[in-house]
């Protein structure tokens, strides 16, 4: 009798005390290579080996004799049968399928391995075995069992919906060993793409009824496999330490705990080898080379220790540059006179491959689309120099052939086309291209990193240019409520589309509410108006704004401004990157204050008026109702990469606005702005400066000279403060009004202090704050984003620092009110009020009844005050500090810590300030 088991030797299973049986992946599968004739037999059925005789060497001189022809081979058995026993779910005629013995052949040993080693091969069984009982095969097999479920411990790093779709294994398929192998090595494997080199697996098998088993993969996921050292052998020009700064592979160090690159991953290691070489060959090495490059695991199985070992070589420095020219419109000398690269500065690969760049861009402005730039090197070991020739290959001038446009299912194909720069029949133009590109990416409609294609055309000197574009959502519907340092508690929603009907028009309609803002938009923008070059659009809103001042840590409602009104708005480009827009825009305005607090009977005749004692002349002078009839123009220069976040470009933006044309209000206000980002060296660091500033001229007479009117109202000057001015509350730069209060005693009359001087009340938190505005502004700001790693930007964290400088000025003075002993309290006739120290009541007697002691004089609240006018000076206040964006899932958050290093008299300024779920 044949027989095989999986295990061969080893046992099949062995109970644990959980009831499982836990199997050895090695060995598991029948002994490759051996016959299985050679295994146990039924000593019964056994064939005889065939034996060779004995051979003897012959004597010297003696004739050999030959060999005796070997004996015959016993006649072998005929096959009458084949019966198949021990199948369950497995039909006998399946099974016999499998193997390739057959009624009628004859019975050998050789066939009888041969049917085993199929049987084997479909691993369907546990067992089997082949015995010949004179001609009747009887096949005995015990078939491996279903599988009932998988079952994942101890994973706790990944999670099931991980591991699972990795996995061969899977209910009601058959159990085999060689996908439990295969299996445990897929999970490792995914450990091992984690970063945990130390994660065992240990599978398990719990028996069930009807030869059904449970499959338990018992995972020790182990601790995060990091970089523990990087040492590098044979860099004598640059420090270990420089060297590391270049490699994207970083130690395990405290302070990177946010860093995903010091996990270990084979992968960035052969990165790290490029970017040791792209180092060195900016340097000037051009001879070096990564000789060899190890990771180790600690022997503690947690972290591992890379070393490189380093041929730096020479340095060499350039020799020669040359341009050789094979097309028609460029001079080879003259080329060569503006290229960067000069003669004795050190070699640098990068220089090479901009200036290949540079070329390939200057030979497709020409029209050469498939321009061909090739460095052809002249190493010189005797001098250290590299000569280098730059050959401009000959290439036909390109033609566009035709535009195609794919992949929009929305949005109309005019949308695209209109943003081509290029258009059938043009000469081709490589920086057109890059404009097409820049502008359907700025769309916002399709992927991110759009490209037009080039493709070969029907001839050499045709071009095809291809714009495969797949749609993204273009709706925006949003909900959010969050908390802000300036606003408090903010609700707001809206809903947009961006490219209504796949026009490319934008409508939408927005709500937003908190503490002391509310408003309410409708807005349409249709780009190209009638399919031509013209920008058009309009808004209706409601605007509702509460302005405040301060008293301590309290912020106090002073006057309330309601403005209803609409604007429209005409853009017409001038150049690819300048455009002019005009607009028009017609307001309402209702400024008002809370009777209940700021009104009193100042002639006592029962009419309530504005009190400037409650409120302050500023804030009366400012009540009522007014038309605003505003036309403007702005002029916008625009070469920005992105409107969401700029890495590259330029922004300057003009506009005017003159109030007057019908109305109640008249004046003149410009703005300037002017912005400009860096990407430093493609590092990832993004340096930005902004400009801006801005004045209006009153054009109507409010008052008389100094009567402290000014002639530009409160509610149409200029404010600075958070968030545009960081380091600084909100309207906490420029003029102001400090309102302080005299310390009196308990019969009304001031404290004079050792001076001879009423008290007044000192206490920043006790004096109010009320910010007047004014007439002329300035503000710049310097920013550097810093890169971090993958983990953090895939959190959305972009952190930077900043210079911010400032300044708000000129509003008319205010009539200030200085009156220690507080105005007197009168009646109808305007006699002076008591309070009688005998009965309590009011009295306009100034003594008690015995004639000597004083009645308590009464005095208008808060009639004791000293006004301080503040701020209003031209003079830089200038912050600086960190802050941190974040693209937080509960909206945009913004966190900026700012130190003032230079601030005027009055100015109210501020550490932390912070905004979640609004924009800034």
């Amino acid at each position: 009798m044949y027989r095989c088991d999986q295990t061969g030797a080893a046992p099949v299973s062995s109970r644990n005390a959980a009831g499982r049986f836990a199997f050895a992946l090695t060995g598991a599968t029948m002994l490759a290579g051996v016959p299985f004739s050679a295994l146990a037999q039924d000593a019964g059925d056994e064939e005889p080996a065939a034996t060779a005789p004995a051979q003897t060497t012959p004597a010297q001189g003696e004739t050999p004799t030959p060999a005796p022809a070997p004996a015959p081979a016993p006649a072998a058995n005929t096959i009458r049968s084949i019966s198949v026993e021990g199948a369950e779910r497995l039909e006998p005629t399946t099974i016999l399928s499998y193997i390739r013995l057959r009624v009628g052949q004859e019975y050998t040993s050789a066939a009888a391995d041969e049917a085993l080693k199929d049987l084997g091969a479909t691993e369907l069984f546990a067992d089997f075995s082949i015995r010949n009982d004179n001609g009747n095969v009887v096949i005995t097999v015990t078939e491996n069992p279903v599988i009932n479920r998988i079952v994942l411990e101890g994973n706790d790093r990944l999670d099931n919906d991980k591991i699972l779709p990795e996995i061969r294994l899977a209910p009601r398929q058959i159990f085999t060993r060689s996908k439990v192998r295969a299996d445990v090595a897929r999970i490792i494997e995914l450990y091992k793409r984690q970063g945990r080199f130390a994660a065992t697996v240990e599978p398990q098998m719990v028996q069930l009824p009807q030869n059904r088993v449970d499959i338990v993969f018992e995972i020790t996921e182990g601790p995060k496999s990091r970089v523990r050292q990087i040492n590098v052998i044979g860099n004598e020009e640059f420090s270990d330490n420089e060297l590391r700064g270049e490699m994207v592979t970083k130690q395990a160090r405290f302070f990177r705990f946010f860093s995903s690159n010091t996990s270990y991953d084979p992968d960035r290691l052969a990165f790290d080898q490029q970017k040791l070489r792209q180092f060195y060959l900016t340097e000037g090495y051009a001879d070096f080379r990564v000789v060899s490059a190890v990771a180790e695991l600690t022997p503690d199985q947690r972290d591992f220790i890379i070393t490189y070992v380093v041929e730096e070589g020479e340095r060499y420095k350039f020799g020669d540059i040359e341009v050789e020219s094979q097309l028609r419109d460029f001079d080879s000398d003259q080329l060569a006179a503006t290229l960067a690269i000069r003669q004795e500065e050190f070699y640098n690969a990068k220089s090479v491959e901009d200036t290949v760049e540079s070329l390939t861009e200057l030979a497709g402005r020409f029209g050469y689309a498939f321009a061909d730039v090739q460095p052809r090197f002249d190493r010189n070991p005797d001098d250290l120099t590299m000569d280098i020739t730059f050959v401009l290959r000959q290439a036909p001038r390109v033609y566009v052939e035709r535009v195609d446009v794919n992949g929009n299912t929305l949005t109309q194909d005019k949308v695209i086309r209109r943003e081509f720069r290029l258009s059938e029949g043009d000469a081709f133009n490589s920086l057109g291209v890059q404009r097409t590109t820049a502008r359907i990416n700025s769309l916002g409609y399709f992927q991110e990193n759009f490209e037009v294609n080039q493709v070969e055309g029907s001839a050499p000197d045709r071009i095809v240019l291809e714009a495969n574009v797949e749609e993204q959502p273009t709706g925006e519907l949003q909900f959010s409520a969050g908390f802000s340092s300036i606003e408090r508690f903010i609700l707001a929603g809206s809903i947009r589309q961006r490219n209504f009907r796949g026009r490319g028009q934008t409508i939408g309609l927005s709500l937003n509410y908190s503490q002391f803002s509310r408003s309410a938009q409708v807005s349409f923008t249709e780009p190209y108006v009638l399919d031509r070059n013209l920008s058009a659009g309009g808004d209706l809103y409601r605007r509702d704004f509460n302005s405040f001042n301060r008293f301590g840590n309290d912020r106090n409602t002073t006057f309330e401004q309601a403005t209803t009104g609409g604007a429209v708005r005409l853009g017409v480009p001038l150049t690819e990157f300048m455009s002019l827009v005009g607009s028009y825009t017609l307001n309402y305005d209702e400024v008002s204050l809370d009777e209940n607090l700021f009104f009193s009977d100042l002639d006592g005749d029962g009419d309530l008026e504005c009190d400037p004692l409650l409120a302050g002349r500023f804030l009366c002078d400012q009540l009522g109702n007014r038309l605003s009839s505003i036309v403007g123009l702005s002029l916008n220069y625009n070469t920005l990469n992105s409107g969401f976040r700029p890495t590259r470009g330029r922004l300057v933006s003009f506009s005017t606005e003159f109030a007057g044309l019908g109305g109640d209000v008249r004046y003149l206000r410009m703005r300037g702005r002017a912005q400009q980002f860096w990407n430093i060296a493609r590092s990832g660091f993004i340096f930005s400066v902004a400009v801006e500033g801005g004045t209006i001229f009153p054009l109507q007479e409010r008052g008389e000279p100094g009567d402290g009117v000014d002639d530009i109202l409160l509610t149409d000057r200029f404010f600075l403060g958070e968030p545009q001015f960081r380091g600084f509350d909100i309207r906490g730069v420029g003029p102001r009004v400090l309102t302080q209060r005299y310390i009196l005693d308990a019969q009304n009359n001031p404290v004079i202090d050792e001076d001879g001087n009423p008290t007044l009340i000192t206490d920043r938190e006790r004096i109010r704050d009320d910010s007047l505005g004014g007439r002329n502004y300035y503000l710049a700001r310097a920013e550097l984003e810093l890169p971090l790693g993958s983990g953090a930007r895939e959190l959305g964290l972009r952190p930077s620092v900043f210079v911010d400088i400032g300044a708000l000025w000129d509003v008319e003075t205010p009539i200030l009110q200085d009156n220690p002993t507080g105005l007197p309290q009168l009646d109808s006739g305007g006699n002076p009020l008591f309070l009688s120290a005998d009965t309590g009541e009011v009295t306009t007697d100034p003594f008690a009844d015995d004639g000597v002691t004083p009645n308590t004089r009464l005095i208008r609240q808060g009639s004791a005050i000293r006004e301080i006018f503040l701020g209003d000076s031209p003079s830089p206040r200038i912050t600086a500090g960190f802050g941190v964006n974040w693209n937080s899932p509960f909206g945009p958050f913004r966190i900026d810590l700012a130190q003032t290093i230079r601030k005027v008299e009055g100015d109210d300024d501020k550490l932390l300030t912070f905004n979640v779920g609004t924009q800034f």
